[in-house]
């Protein structure tokens, strides 16, 4: 459930392009062919973090399921993620200038899954509070950053977006949602 498509809009797009679910090989920077499959697999074996990367527009509150999140910097602080270059949520989110970063916590498998789906209203339902700056922060979250949009930079098939934090928050008693080997954990 990376930033960039969630197995299911990747699966669609396979369907309709003809190819195969590993997707295209890639060329490493010594020329040697990479499988996506593969890849895909190794990096699976690191565990993440799930996240909802969330704002809130003319048309509503919108955000997508994230697992490309880190913190970045501590002075002046930042946080980064990355996300698809495909997303139709991203361009909403990035045209407010604003974004949360809600941590998931262990029971919100089912959210992560309603988040992690192209198009529909993904917070019917859902209930959120406004962060100072305007943007959701999920009810239960295990914790929660609150961003402006620093800077955007080109990243192979993805966009590496950089948010100045301006205040954020963590929920001491709920353990993380992880995500590992293409499974929750």
């Amino acid at each position: 459930m990376p930033a960039q498509a969630t197995a299911r809009e990747r699966a669609g797009r396979v369907a309709e392009n003809g190819g195969t679910a590993a997707g295209p090989a890639a060329n490493a920077a010594d020329g040697a062919t990479i499988d996506a499959a593969h890849y895909r697999r190794v990096l699976g074996h690191f565990p993440s973090g799930v996240t909802v990367v969330a704002s809130e527009d003319a048309d509503g509150p919108v955000g997508f399921a994230c697992q490309a999140f880190s913190a970045l910097s501590l002075d002046p602080p930042l946080v980064l993620f990355s996300v698809g270059l495909t997303s139709t949520t991203w361009p909403r989110i990035e045209a407010t200038g604003r974004f949360c970063v809600n941590f998931l916590a262990a029971d919100h498998a089912e959210l992560c899954r309603a988040f992690a789906v192209s198009g529909g209203d993904k917070f019917a339902g859902v209930d959120w509070q406004r962060s100072g700056l305007g943007s959701p922060i999920l009810a239960g979250a295990h914790g929660w950053v609150d961003c402006t949009i620093e800077a955007t930079h080109p990243g192979g098939d993805h966009t590496i977006v950089i948010g100045r934090v301006h205040a954020l928050d963590a929920d001491g008693e709920s353990n993380p949602l992880i995500f590992h080997k293409g499974a929750f954990g």
